[in-house]
């Protein structure tokens, strides 16, 4: 078994977005591809799974096992996917039925692919679940659960299919450390079972974890290549020194300032879910300027806790109060999986227009926030798909902050960022809180960057 990709460009109306990147990959050994987001790793995985976006084109070769799967028709890509390349992406909504559960779901790949019996394919699928610490999630259906429990049930079911080559998109945005740990395990296992295992991602913990080799990937050029951890503990390119530099561990602590008028309160807050007490008893405000965070591992309640102080669910038992200044729309919500949040078949351009309209906002702002945000104008011009997952969340933040909140819940809102592009959406994210007076709720899994950034961390789950 081999993969072998040699010249890989790709182009789209803009220009050449992949510079011919070659590489070879087989049995044992991961490829990691390493870079920030809108760099083209997951561009290259889509052309190797033949999944590119309209308007978008390949050229060179890419050989599977000696087959050039470039010149093949759609039909015949599509033959090889879950029985010879199986690909984890990088957004779960993508990868999960809606009306399923999320047990059926891994199960119906053994069914299908490895024409297992229902009764098997039930047990293996509640052993994969259980792997990845998803015991009683199995009846749930993918709205009940969070991202980072999704994103689980994703990388399970893309596990099941036992294809000769894995390509996983991000597999860890969401996940706490001892679940990324987990996943990287997980993935690992894989390619020492003997499969190719080609993995894109922003994490650099996860790098580590996986071993191999890696290529770190700036503006569509492959800028640097070697052997992990090595490439990591001794990077040759300044873009790679930057990007290790840059992880939250690294940053300097922001500075804490008493916080103004109260904007959310929220006092004796229960909440139930799924059959459990995600919380009981909590008291919490939130005052302008002031930054807090709400921390703990998957699932344990941190995006229910953000939605019930911005009214967007109701509490089992307690009270929100808002404060009578703050205006209709002064509570904004930053979402953990941008792809729910926009409409699919509307470009960037025209929903952002459209919100212009509505809200009477001056054109220029917009555009004041495009490059404060390394967005692209050309972007506008493309639908939601069209982007990486990365450059959708950084839209979700523009599109936000248009509307000068008084309070921003920002809901995982660096899961899907490299460490460059977290560093420098939270530098802007501070800017607000300094120069306009913003709150701001920060709901991650991410310790460094909790207690880096937040004034109070409030730890669920422990």
């Amino acid at each position: 078994m081999s993969l072998i990709v040699e010249k890989l460009r790709i182009r789209g109306p803009e220009g050449v977005l992949v510079q011919g990147a070659s590489f070879a990959l087989a049995p044992g050994e991961p490829l990691v591809l390493l870079g920030e987001t809108g760099s083209g790793k997951s561009l290259l995985a889509q052309a190797v799974m033949g999944t590119l976006p309209p308007g978008l084109r390949a050229e060179g070769r890419i050989l599977l096992d000696g087959r050039d799967l470039l010149p093949l028709p759609p039909r015949e890509r599509r033959a090889l996917w879950g029985r010879r390349i199986a690909m984890l992406p990088q957004e779960p909504w993508a990868a999960l039925d809606p009306t399923m559960r999320a047990e059926a779901q891994v199960a119906e790949v053994d069914r299908l692919v490895h024409r297992h019996g229902a009764a098997e394919a039930r047990r293996r699928a509640a052993a994969r679940l259980a792997h990845l610490g998803l015991q009683g999630a199995g009846r749930r259906y993918p709205f009940q659960l969070s991202g980072g429990m999704n994103q689980r049930v994703a990388l399970a079911a893309t596990e099941a299919a036992g294809a000769a080559l894995l390509i996983a998109d991000e597999p860890t945005k969401g996940l706490d450390a001892a679940l990324r740990d987990t996943a990287g395990a997980l993935l690992r296992a894989e390619a020492e079972a003997g499969r190719m295992l080609l993995v894109i991602t922003h994490d650099v913990a996860l790098a580590r974890l996986l071993g191999g080799q890696a290529m770190v990937m700036l503006s569509g050029a492959v800028v640097e290549a070697g052997a992990l951890p090595g490439l990591l503990e001794a990077p040759q390119h300044d873009y790679t020194r930057r990007l290790v530099a840059a992880e939250p561990s690294r940053w300097q602590d922001w500075p804490r300032r008493p916080p103004g008028r109260a904007i959310v309160e929220g006092n004796g807050l229960h909440k139930r879910l799924g059959g459990r007490e995600l919380f009981g008893g909590l008291d919490m405000s939130i005052g302008e300027g002031e930054v807090v965070a709400v921390a703990g591992p998957s699932g344990c309640g941190k995006t229910t806790l953000g939605n019930l102080l911005l009214g967007l669910a109701r509490p089992d038992r307690g009270q929100v109060r808002r404060g009578a200044w703050v205006a209709p729309l002064g509570l904004q919500k930053l979402y953990q999986d941008p792809v729910a949040a926009f409409t699919p078949h509307q470009t960037l351009g025209q929903g952002i227009a459209e919100l212009r309209r509505r809200h009477g906002l001056a054109e220029d702002r917009a555009a004041g926030l495009l490059p404060r945000l390394r967005l692209q104008p050309a972007l506008l011009g493309r639908r939601p798909s069209e982007v990486s997952g990365g450059e959708l969340q950084r839209f979700g933040l523009l599109r936000a902050l248009l509307l000068d909140p008084a309070l921003l819940f920002a809901d995982e809102a660096t899961s899907r960022l490299d460490p460059l592009t977290q560093q420098e959406v939270m530098a802007l994210l501070r800017e607000c809180v300094e120069e306009r007076g913003t709150a701001l709720l920060l709901v991650t899994h991410e310790t460094a960057l909790a207690e880096k950034a937040a004034g109070r961390v409030l730890r669920l789950g422990t």
